[in-house]
Formats: C-alpha cells, sequence, structure tokens
C-alpha cells in the first residue's frame, strides 16, 4: 500500500529529492507518498514483460524503455516512478540525465492488492492530464491486463484481457503478448 509521508500543506520537486534514497517516493498533486517495495510475483513479471518489450523494441528501433525506480517528472508537485515506461525515439528528447520530463509514450503499472486504488484511480487521472498516450495496467492476482488509450477527455478501454489472451498495442506495432507468458 502506498502510504502518505510527513504532513505538509504541499511537497515539491525539491522536497521530494530530499527523501531518503533507501526508500521510494512518489508526489501526486504535492503529496509525497511512500510507496513499498514490489513483492517478488511483480518483480518476475515486471521482468518478463520487460524482456518482451525489449525485444520488438530493439528489433523495430522504436525507442527506449526504463523502469522502476526512473523519475518521471511532470512538474513540481507530479513526480512517479512507474513499474515499466517507455519513450519513442522522436521523443528522446524528453529523456534527461536525471529522470524523464514529461509525459512517456506508454506507462505501465503492475497493481498489488494494496496499490490497486493508487494506480487506478490516482496515477491514471494524472497520466491522462499529462498527456501520456497509452497506459496499461497488468493485475498478477487476477491474471488480467487493460490497455487504455488516451482520448479528448480522458481514458478509454482499448482491452480488457484475461489469462487466455493476446495484448497488441498501438504504441508497437506488430507486438503480441500472451498473457499466460507473463502470468506463468
Amino acid at each position: 500500500m502506498a502510504y502518505p509521508a510527513k504532513k505538509k500543506a504541499k511537497y515539491t520537486y525539491k522536497d521530494y529529492l530530499r527523501m531518503p534514497e533507501d526508500k521510494r517516493y512518489e508526489l501526486i498533486g504535492g503529496e509525497l507518498t511512500l510507496v513499498p517495495a514490489p513483492k517478488t510475483k511483480h518483480q518476475r513479471i515486471s521482468t518478463r514483460l520487460e524482456y518482451l518489450l525489449m525485444r520488438h523494441i530493439e528489433e523495430n528501433n522504436f525507442g527506449e524503455i526504463f523502469h522502476v525506480p526512473t523519475d518521471v517528472y511532470f512538474d513540481e508537485e507530479n513526480v512517479v516512478q512507474p513499474d515499466i515506461l517507455f519513450i519513442s525515439k522522436e521523443r528522446q528528447d524528453i529523456v534527461d540525465e536525471n529522470y524523464i520530463k514529461g509525459a512517456p509514450d506508454l506507462i505501465i503499472e503492475i497493481v498489488s492488492p494494496s496499490s490497486g486504488y493508487y494506480d487506478l484511480v490516482k496515477k491514471k487521472k494524472l497520466y491522462a492530464r499529462f498527456g501520456v498516450k497509452e497506459y496499461w495496467i497488468v493485475d498478477p492476482e487476477e491474471k488480467a491486463a487493460e490497455v487504455y488509450l488516451l482520448k479528448d477527455n480522458g481514458y478509454e478501454i482499448a482491452q480488457s484481457l484475461s489469462e487466455d489472451d493476446k495484448l497488441t498495442s498501438r504504441t508497437f506495432p506488430g507486438l503480441s503478448i500472451e498473457l499466460k507468458e507473463l502470468f506463468k
């Protein structure tokens, strides 16, 4: 579960940078939140997914993948560390030495029972607001995934998938991921 840190009216990126490096924090709407380390099941899925994506991206020269703990800086009150993110080769200018400055083309969050609300509501709204074109939610407990595409008024669900389905992506033409491979 994500836990709000010590109380202050509004935190900024400067406050975020002062947090201990041995813990993971995110900043949404000026609220600083301590994020616990992911469980091993989460990490296995993340590693498999990142491997499948990286292989496809490199074969097609699409861009670059990053994983947690990479900071995505949206503005002074919104800095997150998505599980996996993708920056297209056309947008490499947002990759800074210290963080990603602006909206990645794709963000993937692997939810846990304790982070569901945070990923499905707070972060989803944040990502839409700042223009992340595609957002995937992977649920290890349900062995399911959802793919959202950014439209005029926020995200629209493009795919709602179960373990027996194949995930495809507008961001990665030709990509097809069998979900049972992620959840094995």
